[in-house]
């Protein structure tokens, strides 16, 4: 939050967890993407928020195809 390096990255995935968003960014980030999550506001005491997983933009494309078969859902 109030880091404006990452507002030209895209968006490949939104969570309300962060130890899910956490989970998913390494998984990206094992797979050799560039990855950041950005959050809008600060999370509450909870560790939830309107979090974004983002990467590069040349980098949007292979990252949402390495997500496709995780479940992303949070149910």
């Amino acid at each position: 939050m109030g880091d404006d390096r990452f507002d030209h990255w895209e968006t490949v995935a939104d969570f309300e967890d962060g130890g899910t968003a956490r989970a998913f960014a390494e998984r990206l980030s094992e797979l050799g993407f560039d990855v950041a999550l950005t959050a809008d506001s600060e999370l509450d005491r909870f560790g939830r928020g309107d979090i974004y997983l983002r990467v590069p933009g040349e980098s949007y494309g292979d990252a949402t195809v390495a997500l496709d078969g995780l479940d992303t859902s949070e149910g």
